[in-house]
């Protein structure tokens, strides 16, 4: 047996700091996770959000990371604290490499402007950017069978539709178009002019119609993985959900045109989505599925495949600590909402 990667509390300080600089709603989000897995959350979000913004800001290539990544699994990171934390937190979890390579193929699927012919290539991008987070997440909960890593890998694409379908307005103005080109096309809307000139249309909402459908399926899948996670975890990641979820419902009560304007969910809204879905936060109410989405079954199959070798890290909170937890989330997307809005 390996023995524990420890993650020195100097290089998860560097972290914090880091996310709070350029990903505060996660710095808030990481509060309503147990302590034992919140610090090695931190170090892999720090990492991915590191990542990110070198391969947005072209400060860094994915060639460059793929190299840090080799590194860092090789015990012998670069002398970056986010670069240790993240090689003591793969290593203490076990973290197959093909989750983080995954991430970074999806990022340079944004550097280089990709489009989606179809909703499986769609789908194909949403696994790399959100659902290998998801499985990633589901790792340092201890979930390693495939059925609830499905359910995580479900999770995460329904998220990342939910922001698509939010941001098509935005995306396009900044020459990025996340929709199937075949739906555009049965809709009789032509990607370049669309570009060119952004405005909602009914055939446009169509369109962003079936997206959120789509999302909600996902959702749905996703509803029974969660009732099936430690129980200290259910209520921050349920609720994530199910206010992510009800960004695709704002969309619609605006009659399905994300172009005008973004979506913003009011915060009593928010807080009766979360009150209302408590049980399904909590509580196993649905059966899982059992089936992973094709483009997301190399993810699990290198989860399941990978022998973990190290120590079980115990999850738990008191019963009395999910108020304070519930409190959290509503506060969190309240944050992170006030910060979109004032993002140029």
């Amino acid at each position: 047996m390996q023995p524990l990667a420890k993650l020195e509390a100097s290089d998860l300080d560097a972290c914090r700091i880091l996310l709070r600089g350029g990903s505060k709603s996660f710095d808030a989000a990481a509060k309503l996770l147990p302590k034992s897995i919140r610090d090695p959350a931190v170090a892999l979000y720090a990492f991915c959000r590191e990542a990110d913004d070198a391969v947005d800001s072209g400060s860094g290539s994915v060639e460059s990371l793929r190299e840090r990544l080799t590194l860092a699994y090789l015990g012998s990171p670069l002398p970056l604290a986010t670069d240790r934390a993240f090689a003591a937190t793969v290593r203490r979890f076990d973290i197959p490499r093909e989750l983080p390579d995954a991430l970074l193929e999806g990022f340079a699927w944004d550097a280089e402007g990709r489009r989606y012919q179809d909703l499986a290539a769609l789908r194909a991008y949403a696994v790399r950017v959100a659902g290998s987070v998801g499985a990633m997440m589901a790792v340092l909960m201890g979930v390693r069978d495939p059925d609830r890593l499905a359910a995580a890998i479900d999770l995460g694409v329904a998220m990342q539709l939910s922001n698509i379908a939010r941001d098509i307005g935005e995306d396009a103005r900044n020459d990025r178009l996340y929709l199937p080109l075949d739906w555009l096309a049965e809709a009789g809307i032509d990607p370049n002019s669309f570009l060119a000139a952004p405005s909602c249309s009914p055939a446009l909402a169509s369109v962003v119609s079936r997206l959120l459908d789509t999302a909600d399926e996902h959702y749905r899948r996703a509803a029974a993985g969660i009732g099936r996670l430690p129980l200290a975890c259910r209520l921050g990641i349920g609720a994530a959900g199910l206010l992510y979820a009800e960004i695709g419902q704002e969309v619609r009560r605006r009659g399905l045109d994300s172009v005008s304007a973004r979506a913003v969910v009011s915060p009593s809204r928010k807080t009766r989505v979360v009150l209302t879905g408590l049980a399904t936060c909590i509580l196993p109410l649905r059966r899982l599925s059992g089936n992973c989405v094709p483009e997301g079954v190399f993810l699990v199959d290198a989860v399941t495949r990978t022998t973990p070798l190290s120590v079980t890290v115990g999850i738990s909170m008191p019963w009395w600590n999910i108020a304070e937890r519930l409190r959290w989330t509503i506060a969190l997307f309240e944050r992170l909402e006030r910060q979109e809005r004032v993002q140029p």
